[in-house]
């Protein structure tokens, strides 16, 4: 019997929510002053998800903080985005409440995202045989892990408004394969993670030499043959 397993970034969807109601963050707020626009778009999101997916098993994956292995390497990892509204920090000790309430497992690990999560028990999970995966975040950056047995929601706009993507759907929007998305990221490096590129090198040129070489690696391994003449 196949299985199906959710695998929600929960700091991503609790992003999403908020903003998703940021206009209206004044509306919803409970009699102790908290507000509790994320709780709601997150809760409508599950609810969203689960109709349409209909899994087996569910996890919840969260940062455990900001330093990670990742700002270990690399100091400035992220470290172009602003502070966490309070607004929203207030609402993740009862989002996981309600994680919990509703019967769902979630984890974190010290040191390591969301998406490390994620993308680890997506594999697992393949590996195993008899499990379709399906991930719910606002992070596009997953969709790299798209495959015959991993589908990619991405929050869009609203509270329920998703875009599934699958192998197909990241090559037509995107004109590469999914697992093609870290050589690009590689090449031309990502403003919104804050860490830098190749000098020189932008979307275009990055996705020229993609589409040339297949992937990053083989790209390098034909410059090292080729030394001081690159």
């Amino acid at each position: 019997m196949t299985k199906k397993l959710l695998l929600i970034d929960g700091n991503s969807i609790a992003f999403k929510a908020f903003y998703a109601l940021y206009n209206s963050l004044e509306r919803f707020t409970n009699s102790a002053g908290l507000h509790t626009s994320a709780i709601y778009g997150f809760n409508r999101m599950l609810d969203k998800v689960l109709e349409e997916e209909k899994p087996t098993d569910v996890l919840v994956a969260f940062d455990a903080g900001k330093t990670t292995f990742r700002t270990k390497m690399f100091a400035d990892y992220k470290g172009n985005r602003a502070k966490t509204p309070t607004e929203l920090s207030e609402q993740f000790p009862f989002i996981r409440e309600l994680v919990k309430a509703r019967g769902m497992s979630s984890y974190e690990l010290p040191n390591y995202e969301a998406d490390d999560i994620i993308g680890t028990l997506a594999r697992e999970a393949e590996d195993k045989g008899n499990y379709q995966v399906v991930i719910l975040t606002g992070d596009r950056d997953l969709t790299q892990l798209t495959s015959d047995k991993t589908t990619v929601q991405i929050s869009k706009k609203g509270t329920t408004d998703l875009e599934k993507y699958t192998p197909e759907h990241v090559e037509e929007k995107l004109g590469v394969k999914p697992a093609q998305i870290i050589d690009i990221k590689g090449l031309k490096g990502d403003n919104s993670d804050n860490y830098p590129g190749v000098e020189k090198v932008g979307d275009k040129t990055a996705m020229k030499l993609i589409q040339q070489f297949g992937r990053l690696k083989i790209f390098i391994k034909i410059l090292m043959k080729f030394p001081g003449k690159n």
